[in-house]
């Protein structure tokens, strides 16, 4: 019998969590994927662009009723970057972001879990918003904006996923 990854949640929608002093911003949570693949013994990391500034940044996306973050994370991998692999419900980390926009900035924190990619779709629905490229952990560690995500990506070791 295989191992079961992702725990059975009950139906929950993401609620704002009301931050004292923070002048009406709520902040919210997100799930997003290090997808990956082992070539030569060396892990690669799949970055793809964001849809404005084009800056380089990893698939991410609101919860979905009844999906685990984890599959959540999955789904916005195939969505974002025409990834199809197996998600890990393991997460590796946590980072904080503020999403743009339009009348009022959001504060955002981002649960991150691994994405194994089996295969690349030819076709996806953000195809034509998006680039994806595959960089070294150090590479793409250092072309992501975002410090914590940064030291998610440097710290990430596929070996310690028990797979």
């Amino acid at each position: 019998m295989q191992p079961q990854n992702d725990m059975s949640l009950p139906s929950v929608k993401q609620r704002p969590i009301k931050l004292p002093n923070a002048q009406k911003r709520e902040l919210r949570t997100q799930f997003g994927a290090i997808c990956y693949r082992i070539r030569k013994d060396k892990t690669q990391v799949l970055l793809i662009t964001s849809r404005g500034s084009k800056r380089w940044i990893i698939p991410k996306g609101w919860p979905m009723d009844d999906t685990t973050p984890a599959k959540a994370a999955a789904q916005e991998a195939f969505e974002e970057a025409g990834v199809e692999g197996r998600s890990s419900s393991i997460c590796l980390g946590i980072y904080s972001f503020t999403k743009e926009m339009p009348g009022d900035d959001l504060p955002c924190v981002v649960a991150v879990f691994p994405v194994k990619v089996k295969r690349l779709a030819s076709k996806y629905p953000e195809m034509k918003e998006r680039q994806r490229k595959w960089f070294s952990l150090k590479k793409a560690a250092a072309l992501v904006d975002d410090e914590e995500l940064s030291q998610i990506i440097k710290g990430f070791n596929p070996r310690f996923l028990g797979r």
